[in-house]
């Protein structure tokens, strides 16, 4: 610390030359004091910022980078905010939570997946206008019994600002699309593979059965080494072992899973037979409920199934949904922007009271149904491409939506009309279709997942669980 004298910069005596010897009492008191001052501040400054310090560490803690993925970078904070949040969601489930460093090392892996898919997209152009996330903030409030401006109370009252919730969901739905574009929009299922899965199903008699089950996956990268698949199945044994030693498979899979679900304690939720990759069917139809499976090897790396309970019974009704649509895409001679513009204004002239067929007629390039005013028929679920019978599901008949983009180009669908039927047999195919297009998709966005994540550049910058860093 710097005191200025009387004749230093700044000083405010300025009736004293530099070579002035004259000093005036009062001054030198004034100056003695100021000295005393400046020295018991000196004495007791380092105890007062060591104070501070501590302060500092514990309310506000330097922001660091903990990983690079990229060109991009996660910060301690981010990751301190995702992993309060999942141990919150966590204890609200009453799920004993493993070792903050277990946790930590899940969390983040997490938020690097992210990254990486909010980068592809980037690069591919998908991208969410403020209309379509405000729509899917309105359609979250309502199922849960709030307006909006309800819902953005109670988020705020809980802690969660808004701005944040809300970037986080036009996150999310950039991910969907993207893996819809690269992964499930490009899944077909064809007769012949139904056809196949109804037989097998007929003659191993497990038709109506659903099982809950949960799953724990011990990734091997694409291409790995004998090596390095040998490391994985010693990992993927151990934890076995200690499954069946007694070890919860909740908590097992929180802390030792890659899979998707491991943060959720590896829940696959219910499925019926058909509904089960085809990779676990053989096994989990011969498993009896609590049981665990051994290692299912496969090109994703170990699996290890558990089988939480079973229930028997098949639906033999199903809702059928009349609707039609209008179609536009982008071509060499219409941009994206002008189909947008061109199908808002036919939303707002449909609003106004045009005829739905006759626009349908004139405008759509689905030639099949335009020439039956958009006409799609009765339709149950599983007929029509996930992404369109998403939004298709969620109108109430007569209600018409917004334009919403698929595959397939941007589209306006309007129900008619919904029905009970009585359709076991095409329930049986849509329920195979279905599952095949799952089972495909979940083997296909496992490859993909990985393929990505070992194709980018990540780098940690905090220690893993072993201390070394990466």
């Amino acid at each position: 610390m710097i005191i200025p004298g009387p004749d230093s910069p700044g000083s405010n005596n300025t009736g004293l030359t530099r070579n002035s010897t004259r000093r005036d009492p009062a001054h030198k008191t004034v100056v003695m004091k100021f000295y005393l001052y400046a020295c018991c501040l000196l004495l007791v400054y380092p105890a007062l910022l060591l104070s501070a310090e501590d302060d500092f560490e514990y309310e506000q803690p330097l922001n660091s980078i903990v990983a690079v993925v990229n060109d991009d970078v996660i910060m301690q904070s981010e990751l301190k905010n995702e992993l309060r949040t999942i141990m919150s969601n966590l204890q609200a489930q009453n799920v004993q939570l493993p070792p903050e460093n277990v946790l930590q090392r899940q969390v983040l892996e997490r938020i690097i997946m992210e990254k990486l898919q909010l980068q592809l997209a980037e690069r591919n152009g998908i991208r969410i206008d403020d209309e379509t996330l405000n729509a899917n903030l309105r359609t979250i409030a309502q199922n849960n019994g709030l307006s909006l401006s309800e819902f953005r109370d109670v988020l705020e009252r809980d802690g969660y600002p808004f701005e944040t919730f809300r970037e986080d969901i036009r996150d999310q739905i950039i991910i969907k699309r993207l893996r819809n574009e690269m992964v499930e929009g490009r899944t077909s299922v064809s007769d012949q593979e139904i056809d196949n899965l109804l037989a097998t199903m007929r003659s191993a008699g497990s038709g109506g059965r659903e099982y809950h089950l949960a799953h724990i996956l011990i990734a091997t990268p694409e291409a790995a080494s004998p090596e390095v698949i040998s490391q994985a199945e010693s990992r993927a044994s151990a934890v076995l072992q200690r499954l069946r030693e007694g070890a919860d498979f909740t908590q097992m899979a929180i802390a030792e899973s890659d899979g998707q679900q491991a943060l959720n304690g590896g829940d696959l939720d219910w499925r019926s037979s058909d509904q089960i990759p085809t990779l676990f069917t053989e096994t989990v139809e011969s498993m009896r409920a609590g049981e665990i499976s051994d290692l299912i090897r496969s090109p994703s790396g170990f699996h290890i199934i558990k089988v939480k309970d079973i229930r028997g019974g098949e639906m033999q009704m199903t809702t059928q949904t009349k609707a039609r649509h209008i179609l536009l895409k982008a071509d060499e001679v219409t941009t994206e922007a002008e189909v947008k513009v061109r199908l808002s204004q036919l939303w707002q002239r449909i609003s106004n009271g045009e005829d739905f067929p006759s626009l349908a007629r004139s405008h759509s390039v689905d030639r099949v149904s335009a020439a039956d005013g958009g006409d799609l028929g009765w339709v149950s679920p599983g007929d029509l491409d996930p992404q369109f019978e998403e939004i298709m599901n969620s109108l109430q008949a007569g209600e018409v939506s917004r334009p919403f983009e698929t595959r397939f180009g941007w589209h306006i669908v309007q129900v008619l009309d919904r029905r009970q039927h009585d359709a076991t047999d095409e329930l049986q195919r849509a329920r195979a279709r279905q599952m095949i297009r799952e089972q495909k998709t979940e083997e296909a966005m496992q490859v993909w997942l990985r393929r990505l994540r070992d194709e980018s550049y990540v780098e940690y910058r905090i220690e893993t669980e072993s201390g070394d860093q990466s």
